[in-house]
Parts: structure tokens; C-alpha cells; sequence
């Protein structure tokens, strides 16, 4: 794969110069249980030597899935329940965001079942499934023992809501709208140069980790090959790996 990664280079050298640090974190979604693919992601993970963190959904996952997670390589925390859409007539598919009376309960038997399977392990960031939350149910997440929330999108404040701290991702490799294969590579850099360069200008939070977001499940060789393009570039150009024992 020919990528033109010279545009990611020129805009984190240019952070380098502006002396704007680039915390860099991963996030993958949808585990349930071991497969050759959750292996694949961890030896990508060992080899580039960015941590993922593994947004698991607790109603479907296994015990085997437990013994897979080291709380190092794959740091487990919570894609809410059953990742089941409960949208109403023309709204986008949502887990977490079409009110109803169970909300709040569902996304405290995620949090519990997470924490009788892993333990110490996890990690309490709370991912609602398509990233679509409810603003009310935000204030319920901490008072549960959430301490992080992440969606997609640069963040509109450090804290989604007393306590709860927002860290989200910005570039998904997949084209779901589309092939479901690798978008554009030219896109995927110049949309991260876009967000970059909005850190260096102000008008983005620069402190806010900048996320990578991915689905081991559904990979292409194209987006497997992407991926680790992608995160050595950020790395090698300067970034620095976050995971949520980092201070923000």
C-alpha cells in the first residue's frame, strides 16, 4: 500500500516546532470473546507498542475473553450492555441515546459484569454503542463508578459532566457507509492533519488524547495494513502514547 504521508509529517513536525505535545490513544470496539483477530490486534498492539483499549460488550462476552486480556497490551472497559439499537423512527441507531426507563439500569449491569469478569483489569470508560449518548444519563454514569466517557469527535469540554472525564476518538479507518473497506488513505491523513492542525490554532482542545478508532472484527487486510502505517507514523512523528493512567 502507497501512502503519501507527507502532509502527517510537514503538520507533526509543525507540532513539534509549536512545542504541542500529541497524546495519542487507541480504542477498538465490539470484543466478545477470543478469535484470531483479537490475537492479531494484540501482536499489532505488542509491535508498535501502543496499548488498545478494548471496548467489550458485557452482556456477550465470554470468560475466555477474560483470560485473554492482559490489562497491558488490551485494556479492557465498558461498550455498554448488549450493544442492541433502541432508535425510534428515523433516528440513527443508538444503545444509549433514545430515552427509555431501563437506561440507566442497563448501563450499570454493563459496568458490573465488566467488573466481575476482569477485575482490577478494567478500566471505567464508558463507550456507548455508535456513539450516541443520552446528555441526562451522563450525571448517572459517574454517580455508577464511570470515571471517563468516549464517543467521536473532538471533545466540547474536558468533562461530559462532573466527574467524567470525555476522552474521544477522531479517525475511523472504515468506510461504513460505504465498501465497509479502507477509506481513502489520502482522506484519513488529511482529516487527521485537519484535527492537528485545529490543536495548533486553538480551535480544538489540544489536550484531549487524539483517538484512533477501530473494529478488529470486521478488518480488511486494507485497514489492518492502514492501521499499523498509521500509528507508527503518529509515534515516530512525535506523538506519545495515552492510555487512562496517563494524567490529561
Amino acid at each position: 500500500m502507497q501512502i503519501d504521508w507527507t502532509p502527517l509529517r510537514t503538520e507533526l513536525a509543525a507540532c513539534r516546532r509549536d512545542g504541542l505535545p500529541v497524546p495519542f490513544w487507541w480504542r477498538d470496539d465490539d470484543a466478545v470473546a477470543p478469535t484470531a483477530e483479537l490475537d492479531q490486534l494484540a501482536t499489532l498492539a505488542q509491535a508498535t507498542e501502543l496499548p488498545v483499549h478494548l471496548a467489550i460488550i458485557p452482556a456477550q462476552a465470554t470468560a475466555e475473553l477474560a483470560g485473554c486480556v492482559d490489562g497491558k497490551q488490551l485494556i479492557p472497559i465498558v461498550h455498554g450492555w448488549a450493544h442492541q439499537d433502541h432508535s425510534g423512527p428515523d433516528e440513527k441507531k443508538n444503545e444509549f441515546l433514545t430515552d427509555r426507563p431501563d437506561m440507566a439500569r442497563d448501563s450499570a449491569l454493563g459496568l458490573n459484569r465488566m467488573r466481575d469478569l476482569f477485575g482490577t483489569q478494567l478500566r471505567h470508560m464508558f463507550v456507548p454503542p455508535w456513539n450516541r449518548v443520552q446528555p441526562a444519563l451522563l450525571p448517572k454514569l459517574h454517580d455508577q463508578g464511570f470515571e471517563a466517557i468516549s464517543t467521536f469527535g473532538p471533545r466540547k469540554s474536558i468533562n461530559a459532566a462532573p466527574g467524567l472525564i470525555q476522552i474521544n476518538t477522531h479517525i475511523d479507518p472504515i468506510w461504513w457507509k460505504g465498501t465497509r473497506d479502507l477509506i481513502a488513505p489520502e482522506t484519513l491523513v488529511a482529516t487527521t492533519v485537519a484535527h492537528l492542525t485545529a490543536r495548533r490554532q486553538g480551535t480544538e482542545d489540544a489536550r484531549e488524547p487524539f483517538g484512533l478508532l477501530t473494529h478488529h472484527l470486521v478488518h480488511t487486510p486494507a485497514i489492518w495494513a492502514f492501521t499499523e502505517s498509521f500509528v507508527n507514523e503518529m509515534l515516530s512523528g512525535g506523538a506519545t502514547p495515552w492510555t487512562m493512567e496517563t494524567t490529561t
